[in-house]
């Protein structure tokens, strides 16, 4: 069996998710959502591919600012649960950041549900929440390569 490919998708790439596992994104992919998608600047997708096809998704959007550093927001990050535990969220992560910091970014943020036990221990590992709240946590990385 070939080993899982993690791939950022550019506009080319739309087939790929003709064949996604199921529970890879909240609902089904719409084509004109996808089409947009990837087509917009400062948008990120990558997927992980076992013998073609989707098992995950991460998705991120770069925001450039007048006033502060540009930085990576993650905005989804779904795997299969048929895929769990074979470290593919970590490999979408790094692919994330990657490109976060090759866009010129010196940050990434993310929040998650209170009650999202997986999703946290997934970014503890990396950095412990900003702002742990009543009901969400939000999670601070330094992506500057010195850091």
């Amino acid at each position: 069996m070939p080993p899982i490919e993690i791939r950022r998708l550019r506009p080319v790439d739309e087939h790929l998710l003709d064949n996604v596992a199921d529970d890879v994104f909240d609902e089904p992919v719409d084509d004109a959502r996808l089409k947009a998608c990837l087509a917009s600047p400062g948008h990120l997708l990558f997927v992980a591919l076992d013998d073609g096809q989707v098992v995950a998704q991460a998705a991120g959007m770069i925001h450039r600012h007048l006033d502060k550093p540009t930085e990576l927001y993650v905005d989804e990050l779904g795997v299969s649960p048929a895929w769990h535990r074979r470290g593919i969220a970590n490999r979408l992560m790094d692919a994330l950041f990657a490109a976060g910091r090759e866009a010129g970014c010196e940050e990434a943020w993310l929040g998650t549900e209170l009650d999202n036990i997986p999703a946290r221990a997934l970014y503890e590992r990396r950095k412990e929440p900003v702002e742990p709240a009543e009901t969400f946590v939000m999670y601070v990385y330094d992506l500057r390569d010195d850091a």
